[in-house]
């Protein structure tokens, strides 16, 4: 149980550092580069033999998609951060936790490897989902009152959650299916860094082109912001998988309570710390992201 309520901490902590960027002047996708250097170090230093890279085969097919997976991870993150800044963290963390509707549909009607039957209210449970997504990303600007943008930045903010939505769950999709296919059990965190190593490559290749190029000035805070979100950011998934091994990689049993803590949690450290307020369509699409979540899994969590 540890490890569960760990990985919650410090996916919560993800979208909490992010949503303070704009406060301290942190350019985004400056830390969001940055941020993949401090993952992979932290997944250096929490590997028990690092020989194990000896054997990696860097020029095989699934490394190499597995390093491409490095770009949707930049692009992922890089909405998530925008979401939390503009939008609010409760509907970032709504948008990424609800995104498992795409891995789960991808499962059922693609790859076809889901290990158990869907029923009807399965399925009622995904498309619950999707309406809890829509209802909590209908966000009021964060525009000081009487400012110059009025109706038209306001009705476009619902972009963000959606955008953050597909984005995670294709990531999400992309992950297990790779690891599933290329790697064995026990080098998910193999996986995991050479994934990493990809966002750096990519995400260092953009930064340098921007700044030849277009003349971008990198800022040490922008440094410094990056190199502390990527320990929550790799520790969110080490101690995740952790409770999985906890739990007898029971995945439908784990990640739907996984989810549902880390929005609950969410939205109270964000009330908390940044005195965000839920509106009424908020309220209502973090209750239908928590039934949607259980109707999902209703048959793994015995109810």
């Amino acid at each position: 149980m540890l490890f569960f309520l760990l990985a919650v901490i410090f996916t919560v902590m993800l979208y909490l550092i992010m949503r303070a960027y704009p406060r301290y002047q942190v350019d985004s996708f400056h830390a969001v580069v940055f941020n993949y250097y401090s993952c992979v170090l932290t997944g250096l230093v929490l590997t028990p033999d690092p020989a194990v890279f000896m054997e990696v085969r860097w020029t095989a097919e699934g490394t190499a998609l597995t390093m491409a997976l490095g770009a949707m991870f930049v692009t992922a993150f890089l909405l998530i951060g925008l979401t939390a800044q503009k939008v609010s963290v409760t509907a970032t963390s709504l948008a990424g936790n609800m995104s498992l509707v795409i891995p789960v549909l991808f499962g059922l009607f693609v790859f076809r490897n889901n290990n158990k039957v869907f029923t009807g209210l399965n399925y009622l449970g995904l498309a619950l989902a999707l309406v809890a997504l829509a209802l909590g990303a209908i966000q009021r600007s964060r525009e000081p009152a009487g400012a110059a943008n009025t109706a038209g930045p306001k009705q476009t903010l619902w972009i963000f959650p959606i955008l953050t939505f597909f984005a995670s769950g294709t990531n999400n999709t992309l992950i297990n299916f790779l690891s599933s296919r290329y790697y064995p059990a026990g080098q998910i965190t193999v996986f995991m860094i050479i994934a990493c190593l990809g966002a750096v490559v990519i995400g260092t290749s953009i930064l340098v082109y921007r700044m030849v190029v277009h003349g971008h000035k990198l800022k040490f805070r922008s440094v410094l912001g990056g190199l502390i979100l990527g320990v929550p950011n790799f520790l969110s998934l080490y101690f995740l998988l952790l409770a999985l091994a906890a739990f007898g990689n029971s995945a439908a049993y784990v990640f739907p309570i996984y989810n549902i803590l880390t929005m609950l949690v969410s939205a109270l450290a964000a009330w908390v710390l940044y005195k965000e307020r839920l509106n009424t369509l908020n309220k209502w699409g973090l209750l239908l992201a928590v039934a949607a979540i259980v109707l999902i899994s209703y048959q793994e969590l015995n109810l």
